[in-house]
């Protein structure tokens, strides 16, 4: 694991896997049947691809390129407050539904190729944000993330000790460690 991890981060020192832009800019990398959203980014400043806030929520919903939805527009507020210049999304499981229950039904919640985003997204973020709740415990998902994402932050611990999820928390917290 770890040499894949120091290849990420050579390959991200070498070049980026964000788009050449104008500010402010949105974008996402989605499956081509569109059913799993790997990773979606926001922009408010030139600076933000070595600056910005990565969360990681349990599963996308129906933001995309352009829309947002109410998780992420409460994570775009997070990360301006605390003084980043970008947001990126990522997920537990890259499976889009409004529904918990849907993703977990789902044969592959996870996605071919989530981890290669987490991995590649993370390597460069300036904090990395755990937000997926109490359902991240679906196959042992947040075990495994918190491996290949070791040095996380979370807003709050719910009380089974996951990572709460930013929508429902108060808009003054700050990120502690997970």
């Amino acid at each position: 694991m770890l040499s894949s991890i120091t290849n990420v981060r050579q390959f991200m020192n070498q070049s980026s896997c964000f788009p050449a832009v104008e500010t402010p800019s949105s974008d996402a990398i989605f499956s081509p049947c569109r059913r799993y959203r790997y990773v979606l980014w926001r922009r408010w400043a030139n600076d933000w691809s070595s600056n910005y806030a990565m969360f990681v929520g349990l599963n996308p919903s129906t933001a995309d390129e352009t829309q947002d939805d109410p998780t992420i527009r409460r994570c775009i507020k997070f990360a301006k407050d605390w003084g980043y210049s970008g947001l990126c999304m990522t997920n537990l499981f890259a499976y889009r539904a409004t529904n918990p229950k849907d993703m977990i039904a789902s044969v592959d919640p996870i996605g071919s190729d989530n981890d290669k985003y987490l991995l590649e997204y993370s390597a460069r973020a300036r904090i990395v944000v755990a937000a997926w709740g109490n359902h991240g415990t679906h196959h042992d998902r947040h075990l495994d993330v918190k491996k290949m994402l070791p040095n996380l932050y979370c807003l709050r611990r719910t009380k089974r000790g996951m990572p709460w999820h930013p929508l429902y928390l108060p808009q003054t917290l700050h990120p502690i460690q997970f």
